[in-house]
């Protein structure tokens, strides 16, 4: 499901009146307003996909149990799966030492990447350790 910011709505950038004012308070946000966030299998640590989040996508992720982006292009919220019923159920939420990236370990259900894939990363390896 998406849903664009509605009126009253802070846009990025600004944060969010919902997010817990000390979680808020915490976060390093870029210069748009948004932190990496980071979507890890739990129970692997496969590392699935890498979305952004402002203030509201976090309070969201945190309140519903779903992963919630800020999708940059479209610019307007996106709950992963609502579409394609590849959803990530959050089993935890975290914050880098810097406090600027968010580490979401999610149970995922079917692929990660919108082009179907499990994982975002696995279609273009670089370099594979022998």
């Amino acid at each position: 499901m998406t849903s664009k910011p509605t009126p009253g709505t802070p846009s990025p950038g600004t944060p969010a009146s919902n997010l817990d004012p000390a979680i808020a308070a915490r976060l390093r946000r870029g210069a748009d307003g948004l932190v990496p966030a980071i979507a890890q299998q739990y129970d692997t640590g496969e590392v699935l996909m890498l979305g952004w989040m402002d203030d509201e996508a976090l309070h969201r992720t945190l309140t519903t149990g779903r992963c919630t982006y800020w999708s940059r292009s479209r610019q307007e919220y996106w709950v992963k799966g609502d579409t394609s019923g590849h959803i990530q159920q959050v089993k935890s939420v975290a914050l880098d030492c810097d406090a600027d990236t968010v580490l979401v370990r999610v149970d995922q259900t079917g692929a990660a990447c919108h082009t179907g894939d499990r994982t975002c990363f696995d279609a273009d390896v670089l370099l594979l350790a022998q």
